[in-house]
């Protein structure tokens, strides 16, 4: 069984959804219950949004649950700072060309957001910069062309 890397805020996120389902699945339940009572089920929109909506629930609790069965939880915050981009690690780049600064941090597929700086391990721009040094300088090939960052900080908090 493959491992799936995910950080701890990423688990902690995904164990409160699991929660939140776990809680909705007697309402989703309850409202089965009450569209039944409406009498013919061919024609009864509350009885089939009622469903729909509990297959759903239940496919995302199977999802979330085989996620944390077989999630390689990884804890930056707890190894030592060598300046070496890994997994979990924040990192904040200087664009060569631009100056522009921009930081990321590294995380699982199912955590990455861009808009919030996160993006997943496996996007090209995360490949190019695991396991490189603070200090150094990195070409990261984008769709845009290939870009020349200078890795300025890497945070492992």
């Amino acid at each position: 069984m493959k491992k799936i890397p995910m950080t701890s805020r990423g688990a902690r996120l995904l164990r409160d959804e699991l929660h939140r389902l776990l809680k909705l699945r007697p309402k989703i339940s309850e409202a089965i219950a009450e569209a039944r009572e409406l009498g013919d089920l061919k024609e009864n929109a509350e009885y089939h949004a009622a469903r729909e909506e509990q297959g759903i629930c239940e496919a995302q609790i199977r999802d979330i649950e085989y996620k944390l069965s077989v999630a390689q939880i990884i804890d930056v915050s707890k190894m030592k700072n060598t300046g070496k981009v890994i997994f979990g690690t924040t990192v904040t780049l200087i664009d060569v060309n631009t100056d522009e600064e921009k930081t990321y941090q590294i995380v699982g597929d199912d955590e990455a957001d861009i808009k919030s700086g996160r993006i997943s391990v496996s996007s090209p721009i995360a490949r190019g910069l695991i396991g490189k040094m603070e200090g150094g300088e990195v070409v990261i090939s984008t769709p845009g062309g290939d870009k020349d960052f200078e890795i300025n900080k890497v945070s492992y908090s």
